[in-house]
């Protein structure tokens, strides 16, 4: 059974080698490579921002109530 395997997958690895792949060293311009660095900014702002959550406070409710109907209808989906 292995064998059955073995030619397709000879076949396929001799395919790949006579493929021609593009210079990737040339694919970004000559302009960007001699552009400024990025601005570094201060750790802390950045953590900040991950820290602050997006749903409002009494938001939870609605949520649980939505995520309930998510998962009886996924119920009734399953049992057609």
């Amino acid at each position: 059974m292995r064998r059955r395997f073995m030619l397709p997958g000879i076949l396929l690895a001799t395919l790949c080698a006579c493929a021609e792949f593009p210079d990737l060293g040339r694919t970004v311009p000559e302009a960007e490579l001699d552009g400024a660095y990025p601005p570094l900014v201060p750790v802390q702002g950045l953590l900040a921002q991950g820290e602050q959550t997006r749903i409002a406070e009494g938001e939870d409710a609605a949520l649980e109530a939505r995520a309930a109907a998510l998962r009886a209808r996924a119920a009734r989906l399953r049992n057609r």
